[in-house]
C-alpha cells in the first residue's frame, strides 16, 4: 500500500483512480498530474516503484493544493465570510444553501430534519391532546 500526501492509496486500483482518494485531486488533476510527470495511466498503483511514488509526491506538493493546506484554506475563507458579513457568510451561519439553491421544498441535506413553524403537525396536536386528557 503506497502513501501519498499522507493518504494510503489501494494496491490494485489504476493510478488514476488512486490519485482521486487525495483530497483535492478529482479526475481532471489526477490526469493532469499523471501527464506532468510521464506516467502511463493505464498503470496500477503497486507497480510503481519507490522513485516513482517520490517524483509523484514532490509534482503534487510543488502544483497543487491537497489534504490539510487546502481543507485550512477552505475553512479560513468561510470564516472570513462570516466575520465581515456578507451574504454568503450569513448563509454559513444560519446553515442555509449558499449558492442560491432553492430552499422552498428542497435543501433538507443542509437545513437539517423539518421543524415546523406557527402551525402544528397532526401528530404535535396529538401529543397536545394526550396532554391534556391526561392532566383531567
Amino acid at each position: 500500500m503506497i502513501r501519498i500526501s499522507g493518504v494510503n492509496i489501494q494496491d490494485n486500483l489504476p493510478i488514476t483512480f488512486a490519485l482521486t482518494r487525495v483530497h483535492g485531486i478529482g479526475m481532471a488533476s489526477a490526469k493532469k498530474i499523471l501527464k506532468g510527470v510521464g506516467f502511463d495511466k493505464a498503470i496500477r498503483s503497486h507497480e510503481l516503484t519507490d522513485e516513482q511514488i517520490r517524483t509523484l509526491q514532490v509534482f503534487i506538493d510543488q502544483n497543487f493544493k491537497v489534504e490539510g493546506v487546502l481543507k485550512s484554506e477552505v475553512s479560513d475563507n468561510i470564516k472570513r465570510l462570516r466575520e465581515i458579513h456578507t451574504y454568503r457568510g450569513w448563509r454559513h451561519i444560519r446553515g442555509l444553501p449558499v449558492r442560491g439553491q432553492r430552499t422552498r421544498s428542497n435543501a433538507r441535506t443542509r437545513k437539517g430534519k423539518k421543524r415546523t413553524v406557527g402551525a402544528l403537525s397532526k401528530e404535535a396536536w396529538a401529543k397536545v391532546d394526550q396532554v391534556q386528557n391526561s392532566s383531567k
